[in-house]
């Protein structure tokens, strides 16, 4: 083992400390009143009030009973008491904050004030007036330091859920038809509790000092028990005349409090350490495919597609809005397409375009404040407008499998490969986990993953990019889905590595028969696996064309620009890349003109007045330009990309 391994295997001096002082509290919990337990109670009124001695090292109180003894047996009811105080704040503060997850904006939003407005009140203080309220004693004094605590942990829940919610895998996970609770105990908490842990950890340190604060006033602990609080109230009367029985029990509350204190310092470090370097990145998304079979009686079943010709997904005059000031952004605008059977349609422009979001939005996959609007959205022939969304997620979720851009993001960290993939027949067509399984090593053997019992028991950080890409891929295909939406797959791998997606997404597509919307910048991949292509530009479809054509006759400046962007194999090495001048103009609600006058070679005083409509140019071709032109015949755009 190299010098550097073995200095990372070696504990750090917090971690041994925080598991020796863990270990001895532990054991005095266990142990104490069972070893020192008769000591502590027994009365000698021959001592009382006594000094320290050999005998009573710590002296004793006013019946004669031995402090030390009484100090090691408090700490039973003492630290027990703070730990159920706190799982008390995790029992109603964690729920209560991962709630955001799965509510509604409008009541993520009331949700989001209320806990804030707690937070705000000092727990010391919400302590001290729950305790009076819920009555003097042990349990009023648990509950008061329980609910005083919980706000703390529904903050600190809130905003991890919150970085949660903004991944792909979430959003997938709730396209499928995940259940709320599902979604919470599968996706938000695994992904949240390593910071929470770390937290309650040094929550009850706190725990225990504002225990034995509320003891020491009267209101804790009420005789016979004692804790440590207690003790510290008894002592106090003989601080002038003896410190030992005063300081024991307080020395026992700063010793427990830095021992959990240790203890979360120590676990923090140990997770450090645990997780590879390659782990340490976000947190993303979970596609999900499935057989577009319905069963009777389950969700979906009213939505159950009619045979249609070979119509997969079809699309009217979308719109994607983001209210804003002084004007709305309007990111997509009255794109319409449709997608059959068998073929892979790509979908090409520059970031930005509203290529993914476009897509996204048919498939459900937008949240507030966009705001989607459209003539219509059909999968399969059924119309997802106006249809209650449970059945919707159920519809997609049996249909629509999604491939996201970044493979080392597109899986759940805290999660195995195969409890990820077996999810959706889980979920939907109710497969048991053995089936489920041996389906999973199916479809990682068909996007030739070598050894797949090994990824199955696999977490992502244990695989490279393009395994988990592909592993994202047999997730999709779980159960076959009639459509694939690939958002930019290959754009976070290598060369090689794409073109192997490239040919197997290829292949999956004439094996299956599924359709493929394929979301790229690269128009050189586009051309290179497409049937058809759909050309964005600021939120619009520009140009619509089949490959062939877009090879040789693409009639928009803006294709046309795009293609001579892209090199050959004989391009000149000496001559600077093409490019296009000027920035795509700001999506903003009741721009004028075409969006790309400013930076057409072509533009005239139509085009900056007058929008172009999308129009029939010839057979399978339309383009939205006032002044179309055809280009010239030009060398085979993957022409370029032989060699990789």
């Amino acid at each position: 083992m190299s010098p550097s391994r073995v200095r990372r295997a070696r504990p750090s001096t917090i971690v041994v400390a925080a598991v020796l002082a863990t270990t001895m509290l532990v054991a005095l919990v266990a142990l104490g009143p069972v070893i020192w337990g008769d000591r502590a109670t027994a009365i000698d009124s021959a001592a009382l009030l006594q000094g320290p001695s050999s005998a009573h090292p710590f002296g004793t109180d006013a019946l004669g009973r031995d402090i030390l003894s009484r100090v090691l047996v408090a700490t039973r009811l003492s630290v027990g008491l703070a730990v159920i105080a706190i799982l008390i704040a995790i029992a109603i503060g964690v729920p209560l904050g991962a709630t955001r997850a799965v509510v509604g904006r409008r009541s993520a939003r009331w949700l989001a004030a209320t806990i804030d407005l707690l937070v705000a009140f000092p727990p010391l203080l919400a302590a001290l007036f729950l305790a009076v309220v819920f009555g003097v004693g042990a349990r009023g004094a648990v509950l008061a330091i329980g609910l005083a605590s919980a706000p703390s942990f529904a903050r600190l829940t809130m905003t991890l859920t919150d970085r949660v919610v903004g991944t792909d895998y979430f959003a997938a996970a709730r396209v499928l038809g995940v259940s709320r609770r599902r979604l919470v105990l599968r996706h938000v908490l695994p992904n949240i509790g390593e910071p929470l842990t770390i937290n309650a950890t040094i929550a009850i340190g706190q725990a225990l000092i504002v225990l034995s604060g509320l003891s020491f006033l009267g209101l804790g602990v009420q005789p016979p028990e004692y804790d440590w609080g207690r003790m510290l109230n008894e002592g106090l009367a003989r601080i002038y005349s003896s410190t030992l029985p005063a300081l024991a029990p307080g020395l026992a509350i700063v010793l427990a409090g830095l021992t959990f204190n240790l203890d979360g310092e120590a676990i923090a470090q140990a997770l450090n350490r645990r997780r590879p370097s390659g782990a340490r990145r976000r947190p993303a998304p979970h596609p999900a495919g499935l057989s577009a079979a319905s069963p009777a009686g389950t969700p979906g079943a009213d939505l159950a597609p009619a045979p249609a010709a070979d119509e997969v997904l079809h699309v009217e005059h979308l719109s994607v809005r983001f209210p804003g000031a002084p004007a709305d952004l309007v990111p997509v605008r009255d794109v319409s397409f449709t997608v059959r059977a068998g073929e892979i349609v790509g979908v090409v422009g520059e970031s930005g375009s509203g290529k993914s979001l476009s897509v996204l939005a048919a498939a459900q996959l937008t949240v507030p404040p966009a705001e989607v609007r459209a003539s219509a959205i059909r999968i399969l022939g059924t119309e997802l407008q106006g249809a209650r969304p449970r059945d919707v997620r159920h519809l997609l979720g049996t249909t629509t499998a999604m491939v996201f851009q970044d493979p080392a993001t597109t899986l759940n960290p805290a999660l195995r490969v195969g409890t990820q993939l077996i999810e959706p027949t889980i979920v939907h067509a109710g497969v048991p986990k053995r089936t489920a399984l041996a389906e999973a090593a199916r479809k990682l053997d068909s996007v030739r993953l070598t050894d797949p019992p090994r990824i199955l028991r696999a977490f992502p950080h244990q695989l490279s990019g393009g395994m988990r890409q592909r592993a994202m891929i047999a997730m999709g295909l779980m159960v076959a889905p009639r459509l694939i939406i690939a958002d930019e797959p290959t754009t976070a791998l290598d060369v090689t590595v794409q073109q192997q997606i490239l040919r197997l997404l290829r292949e999956l597509n004439e094996q299956s028969g599924a359709a493929v919307v394929f979301i790229s910048h690269d128009i050189g991949a586009v051309a290179e696996i497409c049937d058809r292509v759909l050309v964005m530009y600021c939120g619009r479809i520009v140009e619509e064309l089949d490959r062939d054509r877009l090879q040789g006759g693409a009639a928009h400046p803006y294709t046309r620009a795009l293609i001579a962007s892209l090199p050959t194999m004989a391009t000149d090495r000496e001559t600077p890349l093409a490019t296009i001048p000027g920035q795509p103009p700001e999506p903003v609600d009741g721009m004028a003109g075409c969006p790309f006058a400013a930076r057409c070679p072509s533009a005239s005083d139509r085009c900056r007045a007058d929008d172009p409509p999308l129009v029939e140019l010839h057979a399978r071709h339309r383009v939205a330009c006032w002044h179309p032109e055809a280009t010239a015949p030009r060398d085979s755009l993957t022409a370029g990309r032989a060699g990789t």
